[in-house]
């Protein structure tokens, strides 16, 4: 594994609409390998393949409950509303509020091309709906309605000041 550098906003390719994946080899399973060590060095809680150059529909998502390797996923199904503070990889130090939904349905293939859905609420809700905004070309300063300054609390959680 390595660790891969990460795109910072303003770079063209983080605008794109990335392609499906066709091919579940070798080639793709070091790149997820590649991009969860990269999210998990930088303490992200998703990566989305374009963060590190690459268009193509693949992510990789954490929040503590360990890894969800996600390509070509779709967004079946969103209900609710949230609204909390969110922040990017690629964009370090700003932050803004975000409505997403509060809950989503997923369909996905693994990286050995068996189809699985997962269903996100909270947290994982909003990372998933924020790294496959990222395969579309969509960054969460689109959609926030508030930029803010924050600080970390002790317990992880993000406050405004």
């Amino acid at each position: 594994m390595a660790l891969r550098n990460i795109v910072k906003f303003g770079d063209e390719r983080l605008r794109k609409k990335c392609r499906e994946v066709t091919e579940f080899n070798d080639k793709l399973w070091v790149m997820l390998d590649d991009m969860y060590e990269t999210m998990k060095q930088s303490d992200g809680v998703g990566l989305a393949a374009p963060q590190i150059g690459i268009l193509r529909r693949v992510v990789v998502i954490d929040v503590g409950e360990g890894p969800i390797e996600l390509i070509n996923p779709v967004i079946t199904s969103m209900k609710g509303k949230q609204r909390e503070i969110e922040g990017c990889l690629s964009s370090p130090n700003q932050w803004g509020y975000v409505e997403r939904p509060a809950k989503v349905k997923v369909t996905a293939f693994n990286r050995y091309g068996k189809e699985f859905k997962v269903e996100g609420t909270e947290l994982l809700a909003r990372a998933l709906c924020h790294e496959i905004d990222h395969l579309n070309g969509i960054l969460f300063t689109d959609l926030a309605d508030e930029m803010v300054d924050v600080e970390e609390e002790e317990d992880g959680k993000k406050k405004k000041r």
